[in-house]
């Protein structure tokens, strides 16, 4: 874990539960892609800098999900790198209890106020093309969080953040998190039809290929979809249908489970009744889900 990977004679990443991406610039200066989950994170990725004499000038993150901006804080007070995020997630980078407050839909409790959902708040700013090292370029790729980008290199490597999870992944959770289902579709089918020297997941292994990988990651989304509206043959309310695919997908409710399958939930409901395929009405003060 937090092995250094060679992809190109530039790019690489470091080996750890969300990839870290590592690029060279010029003379000993370098960037990362993303920071790790915490500051524990932050201090092997500083000492793999200091073995290699590389000055960190740059953070530029996919997203803002705690497990990719929890060694920024670190990094930012140990070598004093810029960090950079895009749109909505640079809000969510510096002020970091809107994760949870997000995933929670309310103020979150303390079990809900930890590393994993909530990251040290660090010193972001606006991700715009002219922050981006000569020959770098951000890939929109929306729908696993709100304003979410990847990274493609002068030397055609492509960061692909968390648009796709491992096969293992997905057999293992059924229900990857997503926050718009149909832009997290839309995103896939995009990713699908990429070409590059080599494509590095957060969460996958790296391929030349991402095609089988993205077509799987698409069938899963909508294996989920029918499994929803299976359970939703009868009018449910939202925690009888988690409670039941918990159930169905073996699954162990814990709080951290509860907010982000429940989120991810939520998601699918909303985009089902926007393609008409599922309603929501009121009954006896419950908000009720069925199939249409």
């Amino acid at each position: 874990m937090y092995e250094l990977i060679q992809v190109t004679d530039r790019s690489c990443y470091i080996q750890c539960p969300a990839k870290i991406g590592l690029v060279r610039l010029e003379g000993d200066r370098v960037c990362l892609i993303d920071s790790g989950s915490d500051k524990d994170a932050g201090r092997k990725v500083r000492q793999i800098l200091d073995a290699n004499g590389w000055r960190l000038t740059a953070i530029y993150n996919t997203h803002s999900n705690a497990d990719h901006i929890g060694g920024n804080q670190y990094l930012q007070k140990q070598t004093g790198c810029r960090i950079f995020a895009p749109g909505v997630e640079r809000d969510f980078t510096q002020h970091t209890v809107l994760e949870p407050s997000f995933l929670y839909g309310g103020y979150p409790f303390r079990e809900l106020r930890h590393k994993f959902l909530m990251a040290q708040g660090s010193d972001a700013e606006e991700l715009t093309p002219g922050c981006l090292p000569e020959g770098f370029a951000a890939i929109d790729l929306p729908g696993h969080f709100f304003d979410m980008v990847g990274y493609r290199t002068p030397d055609d490597v492509v960061y692909l953040a968390d648009c796709l999870s491992s096969r293992e992944t997905l057999d293992k959770y059924q229900i990857g998190f997503i926050y718009d289902v149909a832009r997290y579709l839309e995103t896939l089918e995009k990713v699908k039809g990429m070409r590059a020297a080599c494509f590095v997941p957060a969460h996958a292994e790296a391929a030349e290929d991402i095609a089988p990988l993205a077509d799987y990651n698409i069938a899963k989304v909508h294996q989920v979809a029918e499994q929803i509206l299976h359970v939703c043959a009868q009018p449910l309310c939202f925690e009888q249908i988690l409670q039941r695919l918990f159930t169905i997908y073996n699954l162990t409710m814990t709080y951290e489970q509860y907010v982000l399958v429940g989120s991810t939930v939520r998601s699918y409901l909303s985009w089902l009744k926007d393609t008409g395929r599922a309603d929501a009405f009121f009954e006896d003060n419950l908000l009720l889900w069925k199939r249409t």
